[in-house]
């Protein structure tokens, strides 16, 4: 076994919130730092977050690196990246691990490039070899095949895409150690002055616990509509497939699949979708996938949970009167037992 000096993980932040994705890192990096006999770390840049870094030490951290600077409450990439390179070249962790988001994929390749050393973008898995190297997975060729990848230089370094990795469960018992570095702070390249509020609130494909997603079976952008009203019905947010992208139907971010989001709802509406590779690899780990297509042979049936065929014009304004139906029951009801 390759000698080490532990594991490192990327806890990143927004307005004082650590992003989900550094706990199922945590989840992965408690794995294999098991299975290397070592110590995990993960290291947080923000202002004023000592319980956020603490709550890190509960989902497995054994050392949380703390930058708390008024400077660094926002992300700011510059100093972001002379802190954490700094630390890195101080510590000398074999492995480090960023979550495949806006924030790591723009961090990931400038620490690996001050650091000299690779990076393997969107990893869908991650494993130990006999020898103790990092075996780095991730889809290649639009998803037909998985790339098994190892980096000979150090740290090994990869950016893990969300809601792939399984988190730990909450141990307020476990012990570990904060340490606050010393700090670099230099003017940054730009200043964030406002979020406007509306972004501060919507929920993206990602979080949602309830997503509808519409495939290439829709017949024209306006049908969309129809979408919405279901995932209103139900509490959760329009998805898509490729093809309505690629068409200017809708937004990458609310794309599903190996070019997009990969997610993990309670519940996964897939409304004429075929289900090719690339999208499956997104949604496949859905607690319950519900597929509406009108093609019996389609291959999103083989991962569904629950098989629709027929014409989803019908179906799904059939199910969101039904679903509107009875919601309004149960209001009814409430109301008269109050």
């Amino acid at each position: 076994m390759s000698s080490t000096r532990g594991v490192m993980i990327f806890a990143e932040q927004t307005g004082g919130v650590v992003h989900p994705v550094a706990n199922e890192l945590l989840g992965k990096g408690r794995e294999i730092a098991d299975t290397l006999g070592v110590e995990l770390s993960a290291v947080l840049c923000g202002h004023c977050m000592e319980q956020e870094a603490q709550e890190l030490i509960y989902r497995g951290a054994d050392n949380v690196y703390l930058f708390d600077n008024e400077a660094l409450a926002s992300f700011d990439i510059m100093n972001y990246r002379a802190n954490i390179v700094a630390l890195v070249e101080e510590t000398k962790p074999d492995i480090f691990l960023l979550g495949a988001t806006p924030i790591g994929r723009s961090l990931g390749p400038r620490l690996a490039a001050a650091l000299n050393t690779g990076l393997t973008a969107d990893c869908t898995s991650l494993e130990v070899d006999d020898e103790g190297h990092l075996v780095q997975i991730r889809p290649a060729f639009s998803g037909n095949i998985l790339a098994h990848i190892k980096t000979e230089t150090r740290p090994q370094m990869a950016t893990v895409r969300y809601k792939i990795m399984q988190s730990l469960p909450r141990d307020v018992e476990r012990q570990g150690h904060i340490v606050r570095p010393s700090l670099t702070i230099g003017e940054p390249l730009a200043r964030l002055s406002k979020v406007p509020t509306d972004v501060e609130k919507q929920i993206g494909v990602s979080e949602a616990e309830v997503i509808v997603c519409g495939g290439r079976g829709l017949k024209k952008p306006e049908d969309l509509v129809m979408l919405k009203e279901l995932a209103d019905a139900l509490g959760g947010v329009v998805g898509c497939s490729k093809p309505l992208v690629d068409s200017g139907w809708m937004d990458k971010e609310h794309l599903v699949g190996f070019s997009g989001n990969t997610v993990r709802p309670r519940v996964y509406f897939a409304v004429g979708v075929s289900g090719s590779s690339q999208h499956l690899i997104g949604m496949r780990t859905s607690e319950r996938i519900i597929a509406i297509n009108s093609d019996p042979t389609a291959d999103i049936f083989q991962v569904a949970d629950y098989s629709i065929v027929g014409d989803l014009y019908e179906i799904v304004p059939r199910l969101t009167a039904a679903l509107r139906e009875s919601r309004e029951r149960d209001r009814t009801a409430g109301s008269v037992c109050s």
